[in-house]
């Protein structure tokens, strides 16, 4: 991974370290509770203290979601989200706001769609690229193409069982930063951070990771404060998209702020 700043999701986790702090990661859903409703959520987040927008389209079959966030988008596929929707989304928000969005999406929906033809209306767009959970860089030669093409981030995930050449072929073929996964399973709010996920970043920063942002059961203003001590940024999603289904846009706010005050408590680690 170069540390050439190119993207501006390296540039909001390259400002946030000059801050002193590390970097806040905000996952919605679109289309939850309402397409509209989603807009405004997103940009909810970019005013009340996250730094990169993770916006998640809805998909039929998410093996790596938790219950709030499966309820969430299952409750967006019965609305009819499309996946135009997608779009419309990232340019509304984007729009609205400098902080830059990350789609964070399975990969059959960006192979049905044609992956050139996603990248190109994902950038058309205003998105910063895409985190793709459920493919792995030895077998997405066509998104890293596309993606060298557009100039759009592509963030793998690294996870605590993966091997050293795993890592070692994350490392090498993500822009942006690497998605390091706190704990094996589902997403969700936990109590306790794995302490594998202290161990795992170190191991990315052995092969050379200029930048990891941690995510998966990070709750809480505390946990970001944790993560902050040794990953660059931390990743939230349960917890925002529980806000918005309890309180709405003023809960989300509410919770968005608490969550963003964890990121200036310890100073990130900084690997310039």
């Amino acid at each position: 991974m170069s540390d050439v700043i190119t993207s501006p999701v390296e540039k909001a986790i390259r400002r946030a370290e000059a801050a002193g702090r590390s970097a806040f990661v905000g996952y919605l859903p679109v289309g939850y509770p309402d397409l509209e409703t989603s807009i405004q959520a997103a940009i909810t987040l970019a005013e009340n203290g996250v730094d990169i927008i993770e916006l998640g389209p809805p998909y039929s079959d998410p093996v790596m979601d938790g219950a709030v966030i499966q309820e969430a988008t299952t409750a967006a596929l019965a609305g009819g989200f499309k996946m135009k929707d997608l779009f419309t989304a990232v340019k509304a928000i984007t729009d609205a706001t400098d902080v830059p969005v990350l789609v964070m999406t399975y990969w059959n929906p960006v192979f049905q769609y044609g992956v050139d033809r996603y990248a190109d209306d994902l950038l058309a767009a205003g998105g910063a690229g895409l985190i793709t959970p459920d493919i792995t860089p030895d077998v997405a030669q066509e998104w890293i193409a596309a993606s060298e093409r557009t100039g759009l981030d592509r963030v793998f995930l690294a996870a605590p069982t993966s091997t050293e050449e795993r890592l070692e072929l994350v490392v090498k073929s993500s822009t942006g930063f690497v998605y390091t996964v706190s704990t094996m399973g589902i997403t969700g709010e936990r109590a306790e951070l794995d302490r594998a996920a202290r161990t795992l970043v170190a191991r990315l920063r052995e092969h050379g990771a200029v930048r990891a942002c941690v995510g998966i059961g990070i709750s809480t203003a505390e946990q970001i404060a944790g993560v902050s001590e040794y990953a660059d940024g931390a990743i939230v999603g349960t917890a925002l998209v529980r806000a918005l289904r309890d309180g709405g846009i003023p809960a989300l706010a509410d919770v968005t702020r608490t969550l963003a005050a964890g990121t200036a408590s310890a100073c990130p680690v900084s690997q310039n």
